[in-house]
């Protein structure tokens, strides 16, 4: 296969501090692959420096003569003054170059660069490109497309920045968390997207159900050193697993032998031969080893919340109206003690509302709210990091507690919470200017818990989280002694964590699942295929034939559809547990993701024409 990216060696320092070193690898055409690692590790620094927009301190990067790429980044900066469609006809792609020679060409009669540009858009298919900048943007829930990007929030422009790099179809796709933001289905259609795109792919994200079902290789720095591993994210973890176990084993043997040899170099005489020089480099090659720390070490962490009595919250139908229409409906709920609450739904449906009302920071229109006399609460808000950018890390946590009393009564300090929650002892005492947003995030994070609340609210905890910092999450949640309720588009994070969901569909009812995303999902999908199973059956037993509206032919179609739908089901569910078995070889993992991403357009397709038929029959 062509080699679309080469990187040779590259290399970055901040200041003096390494952030990686000698990194090296190639992408062939159509490869699918991302970059893992701790915040702070150099992720985005990576990919900016492929982009062109910062310089290695050394090596050489190469992107393939006549390929195009395209950037994702974290922050994306857009004119204010555009809208939403100006703003992607506007964007620097080849396509919309393209667009703007042929309506210059046309504005200034150039006979001759209206024939080129008319012929490069034929080769391209661009006649169209409004109508799929609209389809696009309508998949990542932008459907006002005359916005003016001034009034969208960090959001929506993260995902106004995400259809642009779409529609542009590089050779080369390089995106920088490009989940975040994103609702649960809209991410199910970007893994969709992605699997079926020819383009070659490079990301950082922290979504292991998008790495399992998207990626064939990853890629990892840690503690400044580069990784390369074959296979998706669970073949990834297995690997890393391993190789951190050699890593341990080396370790010990290297500090077992440390001590004989730094007996012998205490005896040993000041007039040294070439042997003694040997047994000297490797005496400091060993040191090296056995002295090797790492930054991501986890531990249990139970901090000691207050008591918490029987009675929690109650929720008695709370009504909440905004400009005439209902996000929370009649809503009754008893929390209790210890239960672990995941709020889905679509953006705009009324999630970051629900946790306004429950944490008193908005009244509702009617209904009644009561909470327990033993409640404290901890509320981990979207927008809520206020820091002061001077101050350092270890500062901005001693500012709330000295020390931090353990469950089993044990005290540990600020510095020690802090390591739990992957800061190092010499980034505490970083300023908080140059931490990356994940870690800020992370300390925002820190600065809740240690307040020890018993009722814990987490409004997106997991955006710009690195894996290892969910995982560490994860686990404190597990053991948390006390109610929970998150709102988070991490489906595998979710997974891990709740115990039902409530899932808001925007009409402001909120209905209570009795299971994780996981087990929603399927259920939703074996709805689908059921459904049209017992439609059919209800029109067999109707004593009113006449109402059947569907001639001989649409009833042959209906009956095919079914067929299918539940055919293509069950091929899509095979492929998804052979993509996630680790254990295809590279060109059967390329054949049965592209298949994969078949089944799921083919889907869309005929689940449509079932409906229109449906409603006919019905």
């Amino acid at each position: 296969m062509p080699v679309t990216l080469q990187l040779d060696s590259v290399s970055k320092y901040i200041g003096e501090t390494k952030l990686f070193d000698g990194v090296s690898f190639e992408l062939e055409k159509g490869e699918k692959v991302a970059l893992l690692g701790v915040n702070g590790s150099g992720k985005s620094t990576l990919l900016d420096i492929i982009a062109g927009k910062q310089q290695p301190d050394s090596g050489t990067i190469k992107i393939a003569s006549h390929r195009t790429f395209a950037h994702l980044t974290q922050q994306p900066q857009f004119r204010t003054d555009l809208s939403v469609m100006d703003t992607l006809f506007h964007s620097e792609s080849p396509h919309t170059r393209i667009i703007r020679n042929y309506e210059e060409a046309v504005l200034s009669g150039n006979s001759g660069q209206i024939e080129k540009s008319i012929s490069e858009m034929d080769r391209l298919k661009l006649w169209d490109i409004e109508t799929r900048m609209k389809q696009i943007l309508t998949q990542l829930d932008i459907t006002n497309f005359n916005q003016e990007i001034s009034e969208l929030s960090g959001g929506q422009l993260k995902r106004v920045a995400l259809a642009n790099v779409l529609l542009a179809e590089p050779d080369l796709l390089i995106l920088d968390e490009p989940t975040n933001h994103l609702d649960l289905n809209v991410i199910e259609w970007l893994e969709s997207y992605l699997l079926k795109s020819a383009s070659t792919l490079l990301m950082v994200t922290h979504d292991r159900y998008f790495l399992d079902r998207v990626c064939s290789k990853i890629f990892e720095i840690d503690n400044r050193n580069f990784y390369q591993y074959q296979g998706n994210y669970s073949k990834f973890a297995e690997a890393r697993e391993q190789r951190l176990s050699l890593e341990h084993t080396e370790k010990e043997k290297a500090q077992n032998l440390l001590r004989k040899e730094e007996d012998w170099m205490k005896r040993m005489p000041k007039a040294r031969g070439t042997k003694a020089k040997y047994r000297i480099d490797s005496y400091y090659r060993l040191k090296d080893i056995a002295g090797k720390r790492r930054d991501d070490k986890q531990m249990t962490l139970n901090v000691e919340a207050p008591r918490m009595g029987t009675k929690v919250m109650v929720a008695r139908n709370i009504d909440f109206r905004w400009n005439g229409r209902y996000y929370i409906r009649n809503f009754s709920y008893n929390f209790s003690r210890f239960e672990k609450i995941g709020i889905i739904g679509a953006n705009g449906t009324g999630k970051t509302t629900l946790l306004q009302i429950l944490t008193g920071n908005l009244k509702p229109e009617n209904g009644t709210l009561e909470t327990g006399d033993t409640i404290k609460t901890g509320y981990f808000r979207q927008e809520g990091m206020q820091f002061d950018n001077n101050m350092k890390v270890l500062d901005a946590v001693t500012s709330i507690a000295e020390a931090i009393t353990m469950a089993d009564g044990n005290t540990i300090s600020t510095s020690q919470f802090l390591s739990y929650f992957l800061f190092p002892p010499q980034r505490q005492h970083d300023y908080i200017y140059k931490l990356s947003g994940g870690e800020k995030r992370r300390l925002y994070l820190c600065q809740v818990l240690m307040q020890k609340p018993n009722f814990l609210v987490l409004d997106e905890p997991t955006n710009d989280f690195d894996i290892m910092s969910l995982q560490v999450l994860e686990d404190y949640l597990k053991t948390f002694n006390g109610c929970v309720l998150i709102v988070s588009h991490d489906r595998y994070f979710m997974d891990n964590v709740v115990d039902h969901l409530f899932i808001l569909d925007g009409s402001g009812l909120i209905k209570d699942f009795p299971g994780n995303y996981a087990i929603y999902s399927s259920s939703q999908k074996k709805a689908v295929i059921e459904e049209p199973g017992t439609k059919e059956k209800k029109v067999k037993t109707s004593a009113a034939p006449a109402r059947n509206k569907l001639n001989f032919n649409e009833k042959r179609e209906l009956q095919a559809i079914e067929k299918e739908i539940s055919e293509l089901e069950a091929e899509k569910k095979n492929i998804e547990q052979l993509l996630a078995s680790g254990t295809l070889r590279q060109e059967e993992l390329q054949k049965n993701s592209e298949r994969f991403g078949e089944i799921i357009m083919r889907l869309d397709v005929i689940s449509s024409r079932w409906m229109e038929l449906s409603e006919k029959e019905s």
